[in-house]
């Protein structure tokens, strides 16, 4: 029989402390704390000094009422419980949808949060610094591995995608948000390709994304580029 991961005995155990701290209204030493979970004073001082490093607990130096060393007494953190479930992806279902709801509009309005984001997201180029075509779209790809895009760049006329000669696309053999590109395809997509212009501006670059190209394979979605005029 396979053992049982360090970490899934750990939770339940520091839950138990965390709600012995919370149902106890008042700061508990450790061998109060020990007590009320049926624990060893030992056992649940490593638990405590791991949910104060996680920031669930406070720990503290009771001030002293005679001769002796104070004892040290733990008190749970006042706020929301930050060990609960999270809902992030319906949260993102539920905005996109409302966008997707708009219309005509939803499209270029997504290309635009996408264009202010990809200028947000990447380092600008420094002052006086023609930034050539080879190494903006380095600057990109290394952003977007960054964010999960697993990027591989093409380079040249052929398809090799070993990056010789001049970067002409860019796959994106990862989508960070593949569920919801699937369903929203209309609305993240045109973000991503904004994202990547409004990167690529902010660099002053000399080459731009034209269009984004979702599940051109089963497995891959292609960003191409473009050269432009250099000011």
């Amino acid at each position: 029989m396979a053992r049982e991961p360090e970490r899934d005995r750990e939770t339940p155990r520091r839950r138990a402390l965390l709600d012995a701290l919370r149902d106890a209204g008042t700061p508990l030493g450790v061998t109060e704390i020990a007590e009320r979970v049926g624990i060893h004073p030992n056992t649940a001082r490593f638990h405590l000094d791991a949910l104060v490093t996680q920031g669930a607990v406070e720990r503290e130096q009771e001030e002293s009422s005679g001769p002796g060393r104070p004892r040290t007494v733990y008190t749970p953190r006042r706020g929301m419980d930050r060990g609960g479930k999270r809902g992030y992806q319906l949260l993102a279902r539920i905005l996109l949808s409302r966008l997707a709801s708009t219309g005509p509009d939803a499209e270029p309005a997504a290309m635009e949060t996408g264009r202010l984001w990809g200028r947000h997201l990447i380092d600008p180029a420094p002052p006086f610094h023609r930034m050539s075509h080879g190494e903006a779209v380095e600057r990109v790809s290394g952003l977007l591995a960054e964010l999960g895009f697993e990027p591989a760049v093409d380079g040249g006329d052929g398809d090799s995608g070993d990056g010789g000669g001049t970067p002409h696309r860019i796959r994106l053999r990862h989508c960070p948000f593949l569920e919801l590109a699937e369903e929203f395809q209309e609305i993240l997509c045109p973000l991503h390709l904004g994202m990547l212009q409004g990167s690529l501006a902010e660099l002053r670059a000399p080459v731009t994304a034209t269009r984004l190209e979702p599940f051109a394979q089963p497995d891959v979605c292609l960003a191409h580029l473009t050269p432009v005029p250099v000011a």
